[in-house]
């Protein structure tokens, strides 16, 4: 009856919300009825009926897929019913990523059962192997995607049933992690499901659900069409748990196709990142490491578009190619240099140099690619060879310490054809060219295209590659391309952790990091009890060296069972740590993309063995293992072992939202909460109202006073300008004061500027919220997020929402806290605190509020009330306080009456006793304007010696 609905909601006679059984048979009248008018004539109609009921009836397509910390598990099912009275052949097919692995594949055809169990290949040739007759994988063609087919008999009356299980670490692209289902049952199911269960500890953002995709193409980061989720699409999401459902009818299948749905369910979103160091996980020993940095000014980059022009271009495809190209020259920055080679069975050259991104330049090079002509053969390696040479030549004219990343785009649809031909010749040439100072990005349009090659000159020369259909929206895709490499961000990434803490851990050097993409690492703590990890991330942009460390807790956690909720097969109890998995995941991509890269053959065979051993024992099939299906019916005779082979992978759990929803977590780090050991400061200050503190290790003095500033003003704190070259400005913000209090208004320390000069000019301006570093390039961070930034001379370091500390060459170091209320009074504001951690660089001449004390010594006196007589003392404890005398404090030549008194610092953490001037302008030298700036970035001083314009 299920055939029978299927073929009614094709006719269009069958309108209405009928009930299926009634529909049917009507139909079946009417089929008898035309049968006895027409004689032997068989009607269309029946011969439909005919024809589709020799095929089996899926009755069921179901996928679901559980997402953990961006490591996908998925799980398909599907069972078909043969209704014929004759044994049919069945094929079932699955696309699934290129990226993935699959883990598992079971067969139940009538009463028996055939399991898959992954183990070492038979030792034969990488090319013999892909032209089995049991091959199961096979590339369609698609970007990214493999196609898995299993044949089966199935008797007559009877079902088959099939479970495929593939896993995959999900890339980051574009800002957004993607997830495709392909949902291709080739007829309307009886029943569909599709369940996605995505776990991100760290946070969901931006979770979206386009419709389902009918293009070949994905991934090409254009979703303009993008109206919204498909129809019967139920999404329940939390700040760390999402659920999406797509379950559509019969009838709503068939209003999408009238044979069945054919399309991909995706899913994109990000997560929340609140460590620039990244995100570090950790269970049952194993860790994982996501770093993903933003808000840095991009990388200058020095790009070459190599096109082919050949005679294979024609039509379509060098039309789409040019129209991508105007729109990619336009998104290059002023501050990259460009060039464009064409090539066919000759190399032509827009400039003989790299040239600045301007107007005029951008018009002509358009100029230039328009004029472009299809002609002649394909000269792969003269083409790359010159491109090359124009980048080399550029970095050779250039200072070399000016940072910058190298690229070449090389687009192409066809094979070498003139020239070097030979592809083993035309890799090693390049990659003698490029040295590893040059990466090569490939593009490879139609089927036609030599893509193991162009795939082996990205992998051996730091970039990447991708392939493109010829259809209508091939220039999406080459935009889509380029964007993801469009802003370089970080270049020379180096990721470290303590010697002897971690082992067996996958790739920590990497040649450059794209905006919107992700770096992944993943190891062993060799130490289970550690209770912190130290990271260090080093790295450089533009200029600058930027050095990201922090210390992680990873104290034990053993109870990741209940976390992943995997169900696998008996006896792989070591499967269900999904992070021991992402890193045998991780490890044998790495191990089979250095296999691909080696051109030495021992080198080679190491590298399968390890890679082998690795893919057997976690249960992924990759080219070196292969799948054998055996019957697991005991009584039964043994059936024949059927090996298949892949490159793709998973086993997948069953659920997770029993372990989400209902069973107790297990306790894991608080990666919201930042390591913040106390930090240890002078007690030298200026903060709160603003209370200046200044402290006198030498006289073991401390004295205190208030400046009542006006909102709006900025005072000079420290001005060392001529000498040291440091100049700390605060601007005020005012308040209104609180009930009963003696003053209008309040006033806070809204930003601090610090002023460098020496060795190169920079300035630092903190606000409660943001840093601004300038020193050539601007960078911006956050003050919510901890961080070290180091450039010549200057180190800055963050600690979240708690100080910041700034440090030049290494003998003056400020401090910056910070204060930030959650529901303020009307009398608070959010402002900050400075203090003078070490100031040991600043000269003799230094002045300032607070800088004019800091190579002074005082003296206190005791006065008697009514004496006229003076005599020294030393600073007495709170109890010695004499109320019958006056106490007066002699700085320089200022001689100013204080009074013992407790003040509190340090965020109001600590309490420390002072000597208070209550006469602040007996105290200072000058008068309170003499220490207004005109702007934050003033330098200029009236008083000291170090007077600067």
């Amino acid at each position: 009856m299920l055939l029978l609905l299927g073929l009614c909601l094709g006719l269009p006679l069958c309108v209405g919300q009928q009930d299926p059984l009634a529909l049917a048979e009507e139909l079946e009248e009417a089929l008898r009825w035309d049968d006895q008018q027409v004689g032997h004539r068989v009607p269309r109609q029946v011969r439909l009926q005919q024809r589709l009921k020799t095929k089996p009836l899926m009755t069921h397509f179901s996928v679901k897929s559980t997402i953990i910390s961006r490591y996908a598990f998925t799980m398909v099912s599907c069972s078909l019913l043969n209704r014929a009275s004759e044994d049919k052949e069945v094929e079932f097919q699955m696309q699934i990523p290129a990226a993935a692995f699959i883990t598992n594949f079971t067969m139940a055809v009538g009463d028996k059962v055939y399991q898959g169990e992954v183990a070492e290949k038979e030792k034969i040739h990488g090319d013999r192997a892909k032209k089995q007759d049991n091959k199961t994988l096979e590339d369609n063609g698609e970007k990214g995607t493999e196609t898995f087919s299993a044949s089966v008999i199935i008797p007559s009356k009877d079902k088959a049933a099939f479970f495929l299980h593939y896993e995959e670490l999900l890339q980051r692209r574009l800002g957004k992690y993607e997830h495709v289902i392909s949902v291709r049952p080739q007829q309307l199911a009886g029943r569909l499901h599709v369940e996605v269960n995505i776990l991100e500890k760290s946070g969901i953002v931006s979770l979206e659900v386009p419709p389902l995709k009918n293009s070949r193409q994905k991934g090409s980061g254009k979703v303009e069409d993008d109206v919204g989720p498909p129809p019967s699409t139920d999404i329940n999401r939390n700040e760390t748990f999402a659920k999406i459902i797509f379950n559509p009818s019969i009838i709503q299948q068939a209003k999408i196709a009238q044979n069945g749905i054919l399309g991909d369910f995706i899913i994109r979103y990000d997560v929340n990142r609140e460590q620039r160091v990244g995100d570090i996980q950790v269970l049952n020993d194993y860790f994982v490491h996501y770093f993903a940095p933003k808000d840095l000014p991009p990388l200058p980059k020095n790009v070459v578009f190599v096109l082919d022009s050949s005679a294979s271009m024609v039509g379509a495809k060098l039309r789409q190619t040019k129209d991508a190209l105007f729109t990619i020259l336009h998104d290059l920055r002023p501050q990259d240099h460009f060039n464009i080679v064409g090539f066919s069975n000759r190399i032509k050259v827009w400039q003989d140099r790299l040239v600045s991104v301007t107007p005029n330049n951008i018009r002509d090079s358009k100029v230039y690619i328009h004029h472009m002509t299809p002609t002649g053969g394909t000269d792969v390696n003269g083409a790359l060879q010159k491109g090359i040479e124009l980048l080399n030549g550029h970095i050779a004219d250039n200072d070399i310490d000016f940072r910058s990343v190298s690229l070449i785009v090389f687009l192409t649809d066809g094979k070498a054809t003139v020239g070097e031909t030979q592809s083993s010749k035309i890799l090693s040439n390049t990659k003698e060219a490029a040295q590893g100072r040059v990466c090569i990005f490939t593009i490879g349009i139609g089927n036609d295209v030599d893509f193991k090659l162009l795939e082996k000159l990205s992998l051996e020369n730091c970039g990447m590659t991708r392939r493109v259909q010829e259809e209508d929206n091939a220039k999406e895709q080459l935009i889509g391309f380029y964007d993801e490499i469009r802003t370089p961000l970080l270049s020379d990434i180096r990721i470290d952790y303590p010697p002897g803490s971690v082992e067996h851990v996958t790739k920590t050097l990497f040649p450059n990091y794209f905006n919107g993409s992700e770096i992944i690492i993943a190891g062993k703590l060799v130490d289970s009890k550690l209770d912190n990890l130290h990271v260090e991330v080093t790295a450089s942009n533009s200029k600058k060296f930027v050095v990201l460390k922090t210390d992680v807790p990873v104290a034990s956690h053993s109870t990741g069972n209940d976390v992943t909720g995997v169900s696998t097969p008996e006896g792989q109890d070591a499967d269900r740590n999904y992070i021991e998995r992402l890193w045998s995941y991780l490890t044998i991509k790495e191990l089979l993309t250095s296999w691909l890269k080696s051109d030495d053959e021992q080198e080679k065979e190491r590298l399968m063995e390890r890679a082998r051993a690795l893919a057997v024992h976690y249960h992924f099939l990759t080219p070196f293992t292969s799948l054998k299906v055996k019957e697991l019916a005991s009584e039964a005779a043994p059936v024949a072992t059927k090996e298949v082979y892949g490159s793709s992978a998973a086993v997948g759990p069953e659920t997770v939202v029993q372990s989400l929803q209902g069973k107790k977590m297990p306790p894991e780090p608080d990666f919201k909460k930042q390591y913040n050991p106390r930090i240890k400061i002078s007690k030298t200050s200026a903060d709160g109202d603003p209370h200046f503190v200044v402290d006198f290790p030498l006289s073991k003095l401390t004295v205190c006073f208030n400046i009542d500033g006006n909102p709006g003003d900025i005072l000079r704190l420290v001005s060392d300008h001529m000498d040291s070259g440091v100049t700390v400005n605060g601007e005020l913000i005012g308040a209104p004061a609180p009930p009963n209090g003696h003053k209008k208004y309040r006033t806070y320390f809204r930003t601090i500027t610090i002023l460098i000069n020496k060795p190169e000019r920079s300035y630092l301006e903190i606000s409660p919220n943001r840093i601004v570093l300038d020193g050539g390039d601007r960078l911006v961070l956050p003050c919510n997020q901890s961080v070290v930034v180091g450039s010549w001379g200057l180190e800055l370091s963050i600690s979240a929402n708690a100080n910041i500390t700034v440090t030049i060459q290494g003998t003056i170091t400020f401090v910056i806290l910070i204060h930030l209320y959650k529901n303020p009074a009307p009398y608070q504001r959010n402002h900050l605190g400075f203090y003078i951690s070490n100031s040991k660089g600043l000269s003799a001449n230094c002045h300032g509020l607070l800088g004019q004390f800091l190579n002074q010594e005082p003296k206190l006196t005791k006065k008697p009330v009514g004496s006229g007589s003076n005599r020294n003392r030393t600073e007495p404890s709170v109890s010695q306080a004499d109320l019958s005398s006056e106490t007066i404090l002699k700085v320089k030549e200022h001689r100013v009456p204080v009074f013992w008194k407790q003040r509190k610092i340090y965020n109001g953490q600590e309490q420390i006793d002072c000597w208070f001037a209550k006469n602040s302008a007996k105290l200072i030298d000058g008068e309170y304007r003499d220490y207004l700036a005109s702007h934050p970035f003033d330098t200029e001083t009236t008083l000291g010696v170090g007077t600067s314009q």
